[in-house]
């Protein structure tokens, strides 16, 4: 049988992927290798995921419904669903806002009209969001937390694929899993996160922009970590007494961590101190996070492993290594 991973080109996808075929998995990846951010790195990772022959790739927009149901039709035999694709990023959604809900949406629905004709489908894991908590004042977040409170559009869309799932769930008994990543981090990261930018002006001597004047709080989570509870959550599909067969879970570090500490360590990993620039809290943006994941150890067994103190130096040996530093 066959899984398919979206967002195969993206971070975290193209890390699941690699760890599925690792396990001796057939993968099925789309992406639509859009320029959100360098496409060089993009192809990259999917040079790496094609060295392997359980891998074929379809360079395609998940929320383009014939492009969507020509691959499934073409692998019918796909019976587990990964869907990491997504347009991603807080501060973005102020800029292209309908990039949000075309692929965080549309591309969702897409998906599970696909799926739902699937006849050995067992189970479908998406990739949710800490944002969906907004200005929740109550920590560490708990996914029984109120989130009909969102602070960005992106936060919003994450959300409604939460409902969306929930109601394909109830209509179609479609098992479904979504989880709520907080702050990931790691090497093949993406350039958009804190890591990256602030590794680059690091090394270029350039201010790293700290919002909210540096009181800022993220539960830091390396991508390993993510990718064994992905990989878990895959295996344990809702069954027994879920009705619908839908459920959400955090996936995050379970310590939150101050953004100065975060800059510290980068330093060090770097060997070059840092200019700060302070700036105002940014729109959409959100103080602290923090995840409670109870019921992600109880239920498939995530246990997060890496402190930033580990996780940093791995990311700053990878990218070193990758931009030739």
């Amino acid at each position: 049988m066959t899984i398919l991973v979206t967002g195969a080109a993206g971070f975290i996808g193209f890390h699941t992927a690699r760890a599925l075929l690792e396990r001796g998995e057939r993968v099925v990846g789309v992406d639509d290798v859009n320029d959100y951010y360098e496409v060089s790195l993009k192809e990259a990772r999917l040079q790496l995921l094609e060295k392997d022959k359980g891998f074929s790739f379809v360079r395609g927009d998940i929320a383009g419904r014939d492009a969507m149901a020509g691959l499934f039709r073409r692998h019918p035999d796909i019976d587990r669903i990964v869907h990491l694709a997504a347009q991603a990023g807080v501060r973005y959604s102020l800029v292209n806002p309908y990039a949000y809900t075309r692929s965080n949406v549309e591309g969702h629905l897409v998906l599970l009209e696909s799926a739902r004709h699937l006849k050995g489908l067992k189970h479908f894991v998406y990739a949710s969001s800490s944002s969906v908590y907004g200005s929740n004042a109550k920590l560490p977040f708990a996914v029984a937390d109120r989130t009909d409170a969102p602070l960005s559009l992106y936060a919003a869309t994450k959300k409604a694929m939460e409902a969306i799932s929930h109601s394909y769930s109830h209509i179609y008994g479609i098992p479904q899993t979504g989880l709520r990543f907080f702050t990931v981090y790691g090497p093949w990261g993406r350039p958009d996160m804190a890591a990256f930018i602030f590794a680059h002006k690091i090394l270029k001597g350039e201010p790293i922009p700290v919002y909210n004047n540096g009181e800022m709080w993220r539960d830091f989570t390396y991508i390993d970590d993510i990718v064994a509870g992905v990989v878990a959550c895959l295996d344990r599909p809702p069954e027994g007494a879920n009705t619908p067969p839908a459920r959400i879970y955090n996936l995050g570090n379970n310590r939150s961590e101050p953004l100065m500490r975060f800059i510290q360590v980068l330093e060090r990993a770097f060997g070059k101190k840092a200019e700060i620039k302070f700036l105002p809290m940014q729109p959409g943006d959100v103080k602290e996070t923090f995840a409670d994941i109870t019921d992600t150890q109880r239920d498939f067994g995530f246990q997060p492993k890496t402190s930033i103190d580990e996780g940093i130096p791995r990311f700053a040996t990878w990218f070193r290594g990758y931009y030739n530093i």
